[in-house]
């Protein structure tokens, strides 16, 4: 609610820069989405690291 009350209070003092906002956020959004994919799949590899690096000492009872 509190969202919607700041675009109504940039609609009304400064019009073109909040309908040039909405205008753009989905191009940025599209623009944005391989570097997130790139992160989610980063993350995943580092994950597996992890995993195998931690291996040995779980398989001889380490607890976490």
């Amino acid at each position: 609610m509190f969202t919607f009350l700041l675009w109504l209070l940039l609609f009304v003092l400064c019009w073109p820069l909040a309908l040039l906002a909405l205008v753009l956020y989905p191009i940025v959004w599209l623009l944005l989405l391989p570097f997130r994919l790139l992160g989610v799949a980063v993350e995943g590899v580092f994950a597996l690291l992890k995993a195998v690096l931690f291996l040995p000492a779980r398989l001889l009872g380490a607890r976490p």
